[in-house]
């Protein structure tokens, strides 16, 4: 009598065992990527990573050799050498006086940190922090600050720290403080500051609290000898816990330009620029341009450009109609130069203003 086989059983017991190996090869795949470091870093950015770190060892010889692990090669994708940067304060209109203050608070500890390790009077502040309303230039300065200093520059956001495996944001932000300490000197720079360091609640998420927690350890293992520094930006300073703003003991408010101010900012961003000599009063734009942000002016100065350009085009059109002709390398027509309506005329029709309410308290 031919033996009989459960046909239901067997289906089962070869899906279960199908099931078992698949389960077994992922989480094989998922252990080797977590032993690897963040999972999902696509190509791309390894080679960005790679041409970054090598960039580094280029211009800091004594970095050849070192090893890095795979977080810490995951914020080199953050990473901006001073060479690299074109903001310099020069290119700044109207903070000379917190520029001046900023030197003593940022650059000096940065460039002469033997004399800020001489005492601990004169210890450097663990942490800078710079609010006021958006578009005054926050970025700019700090930017600014790493060129001129000759300091790499870090600027990291609260979405490249968050990851969706648990534990894997608290290695990250382990990664950024090593790294950092391993190209001294360097900056790190937190824009939105607030939406990172915020008030703490008993409503936060673990993994929220943990990596605060983090953070602020990090922060204070510091060393006290000024090469790494933290700057954070915001425009709600009174949305930063008091813990953190106690690490932010140097506070600067960079606030919209004054008339003064909108001049001297008007003057650098139309520096090589051609005006009508006769007829552009940058004073007259200045006046007009109360509460503008940097950024609105330079907004500003933009449209008042592509006014002139638009008006070239016009012409040059009108005269290659009119004469029968192709191409412009006869046309004796050039852009004019810029004039004080090209400004006017813009603000005369609706301008965007940065009086956006924030914090400054």
């Amino acid at each position: 009598m031919a033996p009989k086989f459960d046909l239901k059983a067997i289906s089962d017991i070869t899906v279960l065992i199908g099931t078992g190996l698949s389960l077994y090869y992922l989480s094989s795949r998922l252990l080797k990527d977590m032993e690897m470091g963040p999972i999902g870093v696509s190509k791309e950015s390894k080679n960005k990573q790679s041409a970054q770190w090598q960039k580094l060892c280029k211009k800091m010889p004594e970095l050849s050799g070192t090893p890095l692990n795979a977080y810490e090669e995951s914020i080199l994708e953050f990473v901006v050498t001073p060479e690299e940067i074109d903001t310099t304060f020069e290119s700044i209109g109207g903070l000379e006086n917190i520029i001046s203050e900023l030197n003593e608070s940022v650059i000096y500890p940065l460039v002469m940190p033997e004399i800020f390790t001489s005492s601990p009077l004169l210890q450097a502040p663990s942490g800078v922090l710079l609010y006021g309303p958006p578009g005054c230039g926050k970025t700019m300065l700090a930017k600014a600050l790493a060129k001129e200093s000759s300091a790499n520059f870090i600027s990291i956001r609260m979405s490249a720290l968050m990851d969706k495996w648990y534990g894997e944001s608290n290695k990250i932000v382990g990664a950024l403080f090593s790294l950092a300490n391993k190209i001294e000197p360097c900056i790190i720079f937190i824009d939105e500051i607030d939406s990172f360091l915020r008030e703490r609640m008993s409503s936060d998420h673990e993994v929220t609290a943990s990596l605060k927690a983090e953070f602020m350890t990090l922060w204070d293992g510091l060393l006290s000898n000024g090469r790494v520094m933290i700057i954070g930006a915001t425009n709600r300073m009174n949305d930063i816990d008091d813990a953190f703003l106690r690490r932010l003991p140097k506070r600067f408010l960079i606030s919209l330009p004054g008339i003064e101010q909108r001049e001297k900012i008007l003057n650098v961003l139309l520096k090589g620029t051609r005006v009508d000599e006769n007829d552009f009063d940058i004073k007259r734009i200045a006046q007009h341009t109360n509460g503008m942000s940097g950024s609105d002016l330079k907004e500003l100065c933009r449209e008042a450009a592509l006014s002139a350009a638009k008006e070239y085009i016009r012409q040059k059109q009108l005269l290659q109609k009119n004469q029968n002709i192709e191409g412009s390398k006869d046309l004796a027509l050039t852009p004019r130069p810029l004039r004080t309506s090209d400004f006017t005329s813009y603000l005369a029709h609706g301008t965007t203003h940065s009086n956006n309410p924030f914090d400054l308290d």
